[in-house]
């Protein structure tokens, strides 16, 4: 047995995308702890049913406060000194960067880095020189580096981030749970699902811009939005979105805790985000036997089989993802037939189980 610390940014993440490798984390018989901001205590308690401690340190996600930065740090290794665990896993940039010196500092025997997507550093080239640098910082000592695309992966190698001396694993992405995400009947009208954070690189203003064409076509077309907007400097704003909703353009359904029901209750999912490591949300639909459109960008691309479970489109191209919607309002009995390659698509390549397995096996703890 060994004393394994997840760390994540996001303390929702930690059940809602990790929640099933924690699980056979436990299952495995491993010591098992989890790191993120201040939780709620409906959280806490969900991690503690499943054997999972949880253990709060400050950290501002979407901050550059180099000060802020080093109180997280501080308390990061200070944690890992007193917990002394044989491995750390991180997830996402800041619990990377910062987990992988701390593991340094705190002499961790092995530190494992999750890349779950480049994310908005990587969309700005003063940025992404910044980034660069502290991620090949961090992963000096990484005994694993998993990402869940070819294309992260083939951009860290040709940026020297990663090389020879690591050992990287592309895994597909968090996977899901097939049983839990099983298929769906479909409603009796066209409509539309997009779920994601509530930012401008999600393609929410294209979806809409898209959302409003369609509508201008076929008025009993329903296009649903959920997500919830945080403090990323990419958010849309607050005004912007009431202003979507006076116009009846989208319905808004807010941060759902359970997205079955609404996936269940629209026909093709959307997701026109320009970039992700693999979106979770569209493998969900997926299982569920929605056909999916989104975006040929990394992440994104590796999910459609472009006419066969649904179509891509251009980054930033409204007009294009318009375009694919009222292919499905057009004709509804391609809805079907693309859902059901969904299915057969999920069930090949995003098994959580087998996601999970390979992770386990690569770091040394099935």
């Amino acid at each position: 047995m060994a004393s394994v610390v997840v760390f994540g940014s996001f303390p929702d993440s930690l059940v809602r995308f990790r929640g099933p490798l924690l699980d056979a984390m436990v299952a495995a018989g491993h010591e098992v702890h989890a790191v993120s901001p201040s939780a709620g205590a409906v959280l806490v308690d969900d991690l503690a049913r499943r054997g999972v401690r949880h253990h709060a340190i400050p950290l501002a996600r979407a901050s550059l406060n180099p000060i802020a930065d080093a109180r997280s740090l501080v308390a990061l290794v200070s944690l890992l000194r007193r917990l002394r665990p044989e491995h750390l896993l991180a997830y996402t940039i800041k619990p990377v960067v910062l987990g992988g010196l701390a593991a340094r500092v705190a002499r961790v025997p092995n530190f494992h880095a999750l890349i779950t997507g480049l994310g908005h550093a990587f969309q700005r080239a003063p940025l992404r020189v910044i980034a660069a640098a502290l991620y090949r910082i961090a992963l000096v000592g990484a005994r694993t580096v998993f990402f869940q695309n070819a294309d992260n992966r083939r951009e860290f190698e040709r940026l020297g981030i990663v090389g020879s001396r690591h050992r990287v694993v592309t895994v597909a992405g968090s996977g899901v749970d097939l049983e839990r995400y099983a298929p769906a009947p479909f409603p009796p009208e066209p409509s539309f699902l997009m779920l994601a954070r509530l930012l401008v690189e999600k393609g929410v203003r294209e979806y809409v811009a898209a959302c409003r064409e369609v509508r201008r076509h076929r008025p009993q077309a329903r296009c649903r939005l959920a997500g919830w907007i945080d403090d990323n400097p990419t958010a849309i704003r607050r005004e912007e979105l009431a202003r979507w909703q006076r116009e009846g353009v989208v319905e808004y359904l807010g941060h759902l805790d359970d997205v079955r029901p609404a996936i269940a209750a629209s026909a093709v999912y959307v997701l026109p985000s320009y970039h992700e490591g693999m979106p979770r949300s569209v493998i969900e639909a997926m299982a569920m036997g929605r056909p999916i459109i989104t975006t040929d960008a990394p992440g994104c691309r590796e999910t459609v089989e472009d006419g066969v479970n649904g179509y891509r489109v251009p980054v930033r191209d409204s007009t294009a993802l318009a375009q694919a919607m009222m292919r499905y309002a057009e004709a509804p009995e391609l809805i079907a037939a693309h859902g059901a390659a969904s299915r057969r698509l999920a069930e090949k390549r995003f098994d959580v189980r087998a996601v999970n397995r390979a992770m386990l096996d690569a770091m040394g703890l099935s």
